[in-house]
């Protein structure tokens, strides 16, 4: 190695100015934190419909969606369908399973007046917004929820009526 390698004079005001703002950094960091000054809060949207839901696993590979108060089966996905539902669900059940809680707490499904969907795991208080993913995605849990399962039936009844011409 070459002597100028092992050498390395840098010169004092370089240091002092980097040190200036790291200490800078960490002030104003510690000055938003405590006073609240610089500080932006976003208030969360009212949330319009929420759903509590439990998902199981059934022997043929399908994942069965109950609601949790009643137990009463509203979907089952089978294998190959609904992909989203199936990851978003098994990266729940994952960071639970890690964390040694079982399954007998439910999962919130929420709808927001903005129109913003998320899934909220009850147990672990992780929240997924699946608007992130785009609109299919959320159409996908949408279906869930009892109102928008009858607006989907009743856009779909629309479109057959306006294809055969009938009222």
């Amino acid at each position: 190695m070459s002597e100028a390698a092992h050498n390395l004079n840098v010169p004092k005001g370089a240091l002092i100015a980097a040190a200036a703002v790291v200490l800078f950094t960490i002030a104003a960091a510690t000055t938003t934190r405590l006073t609240g000054i610089g500080y932006s809060h976003m208030t969360p949207p009212a949330m319009v419909e929420s759903l509590d839901l439990t998902f199981e696993d059934s022997p043929d590979g399908a994942v069965l969606i109950y609601t949790a108060g009643d137990h009463k089966l509203i979907r089952t996905v089978h294998p190959g369908e609904s992909g989203f539902v199936r990851v978003v669900m098994r990266g729940m059940a994952r960071e639970r399973q890690l964390a040694g809680i079982g399954q007998a707490v439910p999962f919130r499904l929420a709808r927001y007046v903005n129109g913003q969907y998320t899934m909220t795991d009850l147990a672990t208080k992780k929240v997924v917004d699946l608007s992130a993913f785009g609109a299919d995605n959320r159409r996908a849990f949408a279906q869930l929820m009892p109102a928008e399962a009858t607006n989907e039936a009743n856009a779909a009844t629309t479109k057959t009526n306006d294809k055969d011409g009938s009222q």
